[in-house]
């Protein structure tokens, strides 16, 4: 029987695994922390909507967590990605990237998302930037401006029904949400300036929307839903049961946070259908709590 190295290994060092292995950290656990450098918000400047790091650098509110969490000396850190995950003994096997396999009593999986966005041309390079989805990130710097919503399906009308409280809405359809009649008044009555169904043919500047009849719509910013995806197979191998969210699968959790394969607990944007970085912080803190109770009490 393998002998644990470590009393729980924690699978990515964004805010829900440095907020989980803060936790065990400080539980006296021995901790492994493994990091790919891959955070789902590393193309945006800032961060908003987290108490007391409100406006602050994304990557520098990382590193800070990062600086509190390498602090404890029961805390070890790999630099690069878990490539596979395996339950052996009496926990798991973690494979590393560029390091010999480790062991752990206890998984905490914080992997993260990766976004498919929508084909058009000049809005990938936008992302985070002047291109969003989440209105309560990132819709107050607009200054109740113009605000574009590039619809993607049936999902678009929710965003075109919440962003009239951040600006002046214009819901390009985009061939791929025709509002019925319904619909339509409704986000009349909520204060959509506008609904245009001219395809778009690219983003320019910061925001502005080029359609296809060769008009120019500058907006302040823009917003969209995208698809995600697993940033990680590491659950999906390990057997984990996932849950289908509006905008991509999840993996299922209990109110502890553990998986649906005892010993493994999940946290973040991975385990969730939607978040930010102060409900990905809870539910890592959540998950790593979880994750100590299990070893003090099974």
């Amino acid at each position: 029987m393998t002998t644990p190295n470590f009393d729980a290994i924690v699978v990515g060092g964004s805010y829900a695994g440095l907020s989980a292995a803060l936790q065990l950290a400080r539980a006296r656990r021995r901790v492994l922390v493994v990091d790919a450098g891959q955070r789902r918000n590393r193309f945006a400047r800032e961060s908003h909507g987290f108490l007391g790091r409100d406006g602050q650098g994304a990557a520098a509110i990382a590193q800070a967590g990062r600086d509190d969490v390498a602090a404890y000396p029961n805390v070890s850190w790999h630099q690069g990605a878990a490539l596979d995950a395996r339950a052996e003994g009496e926990g798991f096997v973690v494979e590393l990237e560029g390091a010999p396999a480790v062991h752990g009593r206890r998984l905490v999986l914080a992997t993260g998302v990766r976004d498919e966005l929508p084909p058009v041309e000049g809005l990938a390079e936008r992302w985070g930037r002047s291109v969003f989805h989440c209105p309560y990130c990132h819709g107050y710097e607009l200054q109740e401006g113009a605000i574009g919503i590039l619809a993607t399906g049936e999902l678009s009308f929710h965003q075109a029904m919440m962003l009239p409280d951040w600006g002046r809405v214009t819901l390009f359809t985009n061939g791929n949400f025709t509002p019925n009649e319904e619909q339509r008044a409704a986000m009349a009555a909520r204060g959509v300036a506008a609904i245009e169904e001219t395809l778009v043919a690219r983003i320019e500047d910061a925001a502005t929307v080029v359609l296809l009849d060769g008009r120019r719509l500058p907006m302040a910013g823009l917003f969209t839903y995208g698809r995600t995806h697993m940033a990680s197979p590491l659950a999906e191998r390990l057997g984990c049961a996932f849950d289908d969210g509006p905008l991509g699968r999840f993996i299922r959790t209990d109110e502890r946070k553990q998986t649906s394969v005892p010993g493994v607990y999940a946290g973040g944007d991975a385990a969730r259908a939607a978040g930010n970085v102060a409900i990905a912080v809870a539910d890592g803190a959540i998950a790593g709590a979880g994750a100590h109770q299990s070893l003090m009490f099974g």
